[in-house]
C-alpha cells in the first residue's frame, strides 16, 4: 500500500441553506482539493470571508460538507477514514486520538480549573492523571500563564489568558493532525513567538498542521506550504 498523506481533501464543497429566506443556498467552498502530510504546516491564505474557518470546521466535522471527501489517517493504523461519511462514534474517536482543533475561543467549563482543562486530552489518551497535570503545567508555564491562575476556572480570565489555556489544551496530546484557527490573534508578541515554537516542534515530531493565522509574521514563520482560498459571495457566513 502506498504511503498515504495524513489528510487528503477531494472536491470539497460547502453551501449554507437559509431556511428563513425561503431555502436560499449560499455557496462558500467549491471544489477544494489538497493533501497534507506529516511534518507539513499548510497555511490557508485569503481575506476575511473567503471560507477559511468554514473549511477548518469541515475538516473537524463540525460542518457537514455539501460535496466531496475528507480522508484522515487514523492514529496507530495504516488505514484511513472519510470523515464526511463517518459515524458519530468514529468522529468522537478521531477527535480523541487523531485530530486536535484550536479554535479562536475557549469553551469554558464551569468550576474546572485551567490545569485540569489542559490535562484532560492527555488523560483521555491513557496518560496518568499526575503525569498529565505535569505536562499541562509545563505548557502553561511556557505560555506564560501565571501559576496563581492554574487552579482557577478560566471563566474570568482575559481573552489572551483564555486563549493560552486553549492552545495548551490543543497541543498537549500530540495528535497527528492539528487544525489551528487563528490561535495567536489575541496574544502579545512574546506568546505569539512561543506558539510559533510549539508549531515548529509539532511539525518536527511529525504532525500535519492546517492553520489560519491573522499575523503575517506568524504565517511566514510556520508555513511550509500555502493554500489560496478564494472569497465567495457569502462573506458573512464564511468568515
Amino acid at each position: 500500500m502506498p504511503n498515504l498523506p495524513t489528510l487528503g481533501v477531494r472536491r470539497l464543497g460547502k453551501q449554507f441553506t437559509l431556511h428563513t429566506q425561503g431555502g436560499a443556498r449560499i455557496p462558500v467552498l467549491d471544489e477544494i482539493s489538497f493533501d497534507v502530510d506529516h511534518g507539513e504546516c499548510l497555511v490557508l491564505d485569503g481575506p476575511s470571508g473567503a471560507g477559511k474557518s468554514t473549511l477548518l470546521r469541515c475538516l473537524y466535522a463540525n460542518y457537514l460538507p455539501t460535496q466531496g471527501e475528507i480522508w484522515v489517517r487514523e492514529a496507530g493504523s495504516p488505514g484511513r477514514i472519510d470523515i464526511v461519511l463517518a459515524t458519530p462514534q468514529q468522529i468522537v474517536e478521531l477527535r480523541r486520538t487523531t485530530i486536535s482543533y484550536v479554535s479562536q475561543f475557549l469553551r469554558v467549563i464551569p468550576r474546572v480549573s485551567a490545569l485540569d482543562i489542559v490535562a484532560e486530552p492527555a488523560q483521555r489518551l491513557g496518560c496518568a492523571a499526575a503525569e498529565a497535570r505535569d505536562k499541562a503545567a509545563a505548557l502553561l508555564a511556557r505560555l506564560n500563564l501565571p501559576e496563581r491562575l492554574w487552579q482557577l476556572p478560566p471563566a474570568t480570565f482575559s481573552g489572551g489568558e483564555q486563549q493560552r489555556v486553549n492552545i495548551a489544551r490543543g497541543f498537549i496530546a500530540e495528535r497527528p493532525l492539528m487544525l489551528l484557527d487563528e490561535p495567536t490573534a489575541s496574544l502579545d508578541a512574546i506568546n505569539r513567538n512561543m506558539v510559533v515554537s510549539l508549531i515548529r516542534e509539532a511539525c518536527a515530531r511529525g504532525a500535519a498542521i492546517v492553520g489560519i493565522f491573522h499575523d503575517a509574521e506568524v504565517r511566514d514563520a510556520v508555513a511550509t506550504r500555502r493554500l489560496p482560498v478564494q472569497p465567495g459571495i457569502a462573506a458573512a457566513l464564511a468568515a
